[in-house]
């Protein structure tokens, strides 16, 4: 049910691949609570999916624009400006790729090359879209900035590989600009840790889908699904959080404060 949380705001949305992607739920809820925004991709992402069906039902722009490219950034924040009519109330981050995982590459085996890769797309392209509203003073008072993370951040989950280290890069990213766009501009930064989701990229890791099953029986509530995270989202862009910033938010049913479910016992308890 729409509550026209985001009338009258203006926002760019990173990372809607497909109709699985959060992203693409952000969009359509942000689209329902009354906000414009454009949305934007890399170019080979955008080839890949279907980012102008996106575009269509929500009234949308779609800018292409590589995140790790600070001139790109600066083109995407420029023209977002010029079609919405005015500064940036919402931004969600909603970017991550790992060519080790893609490649298989064992954790102890990393390609650092790609590791660079990994960090510079996944985490680095948050700093540098924040550098650049910041730059710009693109950013309305009291906006809001939303990464999305994962609980890997914090603990060891073996096949999520580097992305661990880049989630954790990622947060401390919003903790540090949140401070200091706090202080300059009134502009929150915060970051949300999201249960496992079936989406293209997630779908790309080993035992993705064992471990969504461990997940769900691991958090009393269960996994939070995307469309759960987008309204989530929502609330994070609306003006019912304004003083919420500098924070990694668990969405995640319980999982992250959970250490073990009378479910899991249970299967292990005729061994």
């Amino acid at each position: 049910m729409a509550n026209n949380l985001l009338k009258g705001k203006r926002g760019i949305i990173f990372g809607a691949l497909n109709d699985q992607s959060i992203a693409w739920k952000v969009a359509q809820r942000a689209h329902e609570e009354g906000a414009t925004f454009v949305l934007t991709n890399a170019p080979i992402a955008m080839r890949m999916g279907e980012i102008n069906a996106l575009a269509a039902e929500t009234g949308s722009q779609v800018i292409p624009a590589d995140a790790t490219s600070v001139e790109d950034l600066t083109n995407l924040v420029t023209q977002a400006q010029e079609i919405l009519g005015g500064k940036i109330d919402f931004v969600l981050h909603s970017i991550g790729m790992s060519p080790n995982v893609r490649k298989g590459k064992h954790y102890t085996e990393n390609d650092y090359n790609y590791y660079g890769q990994t960090m510079d797309v996944s985490a680095m392209s948050l700093h540098k879209t924040l550098a650049t509203l910041y730059k710009h003073d693109a950013m309305n008072e009291w906006g809001s900035v939303v990464a999305l993370s994962y609980i890997a951040a914090q603990r060891i989950f073996p096949d999520y590989n580097d992305m661990a280290d880049a989630k954790s890069l990622l947060e401390s990213i919003a903790r540090s600009f949140g401070y200091h766009y706090g202080i300059k501009k009134k502009v929150r930064v915060n970051t949300i840790s999201q249960s496992p989701t079936v989406t293209t990229a997630g779908q790309g890791i080993k035992g993705f889908t064992e471990f969504i099953n461990f997940s769900e029986q691991m958090s009393p509530l269960g996994n939070a699904s995307a469309i759960a995270c987008a309204d989530y989202c929502i609330s994070m862009f609306s003006d019912l959080t304004k003083y919420v910033t500098m924070q990694n938010l668990f969405h995640d049913g319980g999982f992250s404060n959970t250490g073990v479910t009378q479910q899991v016992i249970e299967r292990f308890g005729d061994q």
